[in-house]
């Protein structure tokens, strides 16, 4: 069978899109270490995009609410595109620029993050969106294509990818999705340890001190 330059030349785009994007490994640590921070106090990740996007993203809230790799509580994340009745609602009453802005005015809290995707960076609806979360208290991050972009302006902090096609850039998007999820398990798990930790410390200093009373008396 032949192999088409096209095809080959697709692997070859992606190979040295993600070779450079691996430089932007520790912002991906960060984030998840943030988000578990977050969502392990009560907090929240709201999550959009469009079209190719959305599926990103949505994919994203899917991890935390079920699981990543292995089993663990689910946490709270919504990926605002896929209530099609508010976002119709909204785009038919308010314009479609407000379809996740209404919604992130709704569900955001102080504290919140909230995750925009977009391969040209320049989606006026998640525009707005990183508007009305930034005037809420809750912190904007966004996955981007090229540098610069208006969202990345417009953004607390983002990750912009350079890749020459929007499909290249949404499957190093997918990549940053996955290594969120891991930095956010691992994360957990410290937490875990550093509890169990601290839990074994204070039986061994109330058991030193009950021996320290006993050679008193």
């Amino acid at each position: 069978m032949t192999v088409h330059p096209p095809v080959v030349g697709h692997c070859d785009e992606l190979l040295q899109a993600l070779s450079a994007f691996r430089a932007s490994a520790h912002v991906t640590q960060r984030w998840g270490d943030r988000l578990a921070a977050v969502l392990g106090g009560g907090g929240r990740l709201l999550a959009a995009g469009n079209g190719g996007s959305a599926a990103q993203a949505q994919h994203l809230t899917a991890e935390l609410v079920g699981r990543y790799r292995d089993d663990r509580p689910p946490f709270s994340a919504i990926a605002l595109h896929a209530d099609t009745s508010s976002t119709t609602a909204i785009a038919n009453d308010y314009g479609v620029d407000e379809v996740f802005a209404r919604q992130v005015r709704a569900h955001g809290r102080e504290g919140d993050v909230l995750m925009l995707l977009s391969t040209s960076g320049a989606s006026a609806n998640l525009l707005s969106a990183a508007d009305a979360a930034r005037a809420a208290g809750v912190r904007v991050w966004a996955l981007t294509g090229c540098a610069p972009n208006p969202l990345m302006a417009g953004s607390d902090e983002s990750l912009c990818v350079e890749a020459p096609s929007t499909a290249t850039v949404q499957e190093i998007h997918l990549v940053a999705v996955h290594m969120i999820c891991a930095a956010f398990d691992a994360a957990l798990e410290r937490a875990v340890r550093g509890a169990r930790g601290a839990g074994r410390g204070g039986r061994s200093a109330r058991g030193a001190g009950r021996a320290a009373q006993r050679k008193r008396r």
